[in-house]
């Protein structure tokens, strides 16, 4: 048994019911986002545009808004949740530490706060999966 095997049987095990609202929340919460980037790309690129990635921009917002529509939706029904989490790590990472943490670290600045949680959230579900209400574990029930 490797350590990623590990990681996942100590996950499967050590999973409350109540994390898998947190779970659907955070997926929601995720799709949410994707819409909001896809329905103001001017404002995601501005933020963008102070990373200098001239040429980039255009392709990183569309990519971070169907990483958010697809990957919120993968979370909050539960299909390959690790995988999805993974996913949305590097731009969670970007989005702390590159783009809302050049706005100040204050209370103010809700975005960073929003972005420091949902990252804590992701690592945490890509460590402790999907749980027992979700499309994989029906799957895996309903398999035989």
């Amino acid at each position: 048994m490797n350590i990623v095997q590990r990681i996942e049987h100590w996950g499967d095990t050590h999973h409350p019911a109540w994390m898998d609202l947190v779970r659907i929340g955070l997926g929601v919460l995720l799709f949410v986002k994707g819409i909001s980037f896809i329905s103001d790309t001017t404002r995601l690129s501005e933020l963008m545009n102070g990373l200098h990635f001239d040429l980039w921009s255009v392709m990183a917002v569309h990519i971070v808004a169907f990483a958010h529509l697809f990957g919120g939706f993968l979370i909050a029904l539960g299909t390959l949740t690790r995988l999805a989490c993974l996913i949305q790590i590097p731009i969670l990472i970007v989005a702390v530490f590159f783009i809302n943490l050049r706005q100040g670290f204050s209370y103010l600045n809700s975005e960073l706060w929003l972005s420091v949680l949902v990252l804590g959230l992701v690592i945490t579900f890509a460590i402790v999966g999907s749980g027992r209400l979700s499309m994989d574990e029906w799957a895996k029930n309903h398999d035989r």
